[in-house]
């Protein structure tokens, strides 16, 4: 039997309900604060994403599919492994860097990794994210974590805390690389044979390493905020100040670092409580350089993403449930070839009234026909026959309370709306 691609997840029908949930809430939310939706390609230049996202981050290294393009030979394409360079890519492509800022935008995609499959992590999997273009105001932060609040309150999700930090500018990093080179490399021969690599490469990195023994050594680690030039100081001090004003609750949290090259500055996260390793439900940042990497004008940037999966794992944890699937309000049973057809054109034109009705496709038996309207918990039954044909008129029953009334089949939308 084929199977599905490990990493890879069917979501079947009883689970779309909460899905729709999520995904409408979000596309509810994200509304109300002003984005408007984007969507973009599934799959992009490979230089998009190496020059984006960066060469020496474990999503290029390692995780990118990435394939020859059989419509052009020689050129190499790569499913996306995230939005937002997609989308940095389409604002420049399609010339809305000179649009009025700033330039809000939201999105709901699939996207694609090579990572060894667990709770909460596949290879394909599903994000909501939002992207504020043209403005560098601490106010825009808070207002980029104030959707992803918003919305993970609107789900009803308990015990969500956010972290944020600062990673300072292009101005100040290359001190702070410095302090981090100089500290990791006293332990160089302890650290992980990838942490041993990111030291010279990517030492910030280090301080992301799930190993508990990089882990450990990283909390002895220079803290990022004592090595801020005084604009990125002055900036996170107004996040600070802008979402106390606004009520949002937060740690500052310096190990947050984020896994991609293109933040700067403000990088925060949203964690669940009680869904096991993967429990950041939400991450993003400032990304002020990220138009310019990949050949635009500068145009500074901040955005989220939140991970649908990890979303529904933390509504499980919390007991959180949404309504499934509506029965159908009438269910007609047919007795007879010549009822079979009557009742397959009266459950057409009374979904054309905006019902939801079913009829027998299968050949049931009356006996079975009521069986499954029960089963599928139709809120009324009508059985047609010869004489209902004749006359006009049927008996409707309820499934609830088994009263019945007879009723002219042309005034069936009409009592059942």
């Amino acid at each position: 039997m084929i199977q599905k691609i490990k990493g890879t997840f069917d979501i079947m029908p009883e689970e779309i309900p909460t899905w729709r949930f999520i995904e409408e809430t979000a596309r509810t939310v994200a509304t109300r604060y002003g984005f408007d939706e984007i969507r973009t390609p599934t799959f992009e230049a490979t230089e998009l994403f190496r020059r984006g996202v960066g060469d020496t981050t474990d999503v290029v290294q390692k995780e990118m599919y990435t394939f020859l393009d059989r419509g052009n030979e020689g050129r190499s394409i790569t499913l996306r492994p995230e939005g937002t360079a997609s989308i940095a890519r389409a604002i420049i492509e399609h010339g809305r860097c000179s649009d009025a800022m700033p330039l809000k935008l939201f999105y709901i995609i699939s996207c694609f990794r090579c990572e060894a499959p667990q709770a909460g992590r596949s290879r394909e999997f599903y994000q909501f994210g939002t992207e504020l273009y043209g403005t560098e105001t601490p106010a825009a932060d808070a207002t980029s974590i104030a959707v992803a609040d918003a919305l993970l309150r609107e789900l009803g999700l308990p015990n969500i805390k956010l972290h944020i930090n600062s990673i300072g500018c292009p101005e100040c990093r290359p001190n702070y690389r410095a302090a981090l080179v100089e500290y990791f490399s006293a332990h160089e021969a302890e650290l992980c044979p990838t942490c041993q690599a990111r030291l010279k490469t990517n030492p910030l990195r280090i301080l992301d390493c799930k190993s508990p023994i990089c882990h450990k050594i990283a909390e002895g680690a220079p803290r990022t905020l004592d090595h801020l030039c005084p604009a990125c100081a002055d900036h996170h001090k107004g996040l600070t100040e802008a979402l106390d004003a606004l009520g949002i609750t937060y740690e500052v949290d310096t190990a947050i670092v984020r896994g991609l090259d293109y933040y700067t500055r403000t990088v925060f996260e949203f964690i669940a409580e009680g869904i096991g390793a993967q429990s950041t439900v939400c991450g993003g940042g400032r990304y002020d350089g990220l138009t310019e990497q990949i050949g635009g004008p500068r145009l500074p940037g901040i955005g989220f993403a939140m991970g649908i999966t990890r979303l529904i794992m933390a509504m499980e944890a919390a007991g959180i449930t949404v309504p499934g699937k509506q029965p159908p309000k009438l269910y007609i049973a047919s007795l007879g070839a010549a009822a079979s057809m009557k009742a397959l054109q009266l459950a057409e034109a009374l979904r054309n009234d905006g019902l939801y009705v079913e009829c027998d496709l299968v050949g049931r038996s009356l006996k079975a026909q009521m069986k499954y309207a029960n089963k599928i918990g139709a809120d009324y039954t009508l059985i047609l026959g010869d004489n209902e044909i004749e006359t006009g008129r049927a008996m409707l029953r309820s499934m609830k309370d088994s009263a019945q009334e007879e009723i002219a089949l042309e005034e069936l939308a009409e009592k059942l709306k």
